[in-house]
């Protein structure tokens, strides 16, 4: 979802999707009535490609776009349900966590973090790996920015492959990247290994 307004939060691509909206249109009459370069219309249309939000239909060397109604209202209602139905987590032991989801985050813990708290290894197992990841960025401060660097140094202190591990933290949520600085997001978007 986060991708989704990322590439909505451009100026000249909310015009193609205005201009979509009403009829079907290639890549040349996109670039006149917006007074761009092609290249600039591929560029953006790639980008809304990638979310969803326009279909192309090619006819010989010509390619037509449309916007893609179902999935815009799709995500908007997403985004909606999401809003209306939050509910805070409590982020105390017990609270959230059933007896038996702490129990598996304990083992979890002890079977791949060593006693000096780095990491035995990357677990394959999605479930295992978020409680790990979980567990590495909770020693991140909540509103500060971080370089790159200063990520990468942090995940060294747990494990020495940290363009691995700094990119499992961007998929799944716990952090945010924009022009190489990261931040924490709220816990809230963090994915959630409990309910896997």
């Amino acid at each position: 979802m986060v991708n989704y307004y990322k590439a909505l939060a451009d100026r000249n691509r909310i015009r193609i999707l205005v201009l979509l909206s009403q009829e079907e249109i290639n890549g040349m009459t996109l670039a006149e009535k917006l007074g761009v370069t092609p290249a600039t219309i591929t560029h953006h249309i790639a980008k809304l490609k990638e979310v969803g939000v326009v279909m192309e239909r090619r006819e010989k060397n010509v390619s037509f776009y449309r916007i893609s109604q179902d999935m815009i209202e799709r995500t908007e209602g997403q985004l909606l349900k999401l809003i209306r139905n939050y509910e805070p987590q409590e982020d105390q032991p017990g609270s959230q966590l059933s007896a038996k989801n702490e129990k598996l985050r304990d083992t979890v813990l002890k079977s791949f973090i060593m006693d000096d708290g780095r990491l035995k290894n990357i677990p394959a197992q999605l479930k295992k790996k978020l409680i790990v990841l979980e567990f590495m960025v909770r020693n991140l401060d909540m509103g500060r920015k971080y370089t790159e660097k200063e990520i990468n140094e942090f995940i060294k202190t747990f494990h020495p492959d940290f363009a691995t591990i700094r990119r499992e933290f961007i998929m799944h949520h716990y952090l945010y990247r924009e022009k190489e600085i990261y931040e924490l997001n709220p816990v809230e978007m963090w994915e959630k290994w409990e309910y896997l």
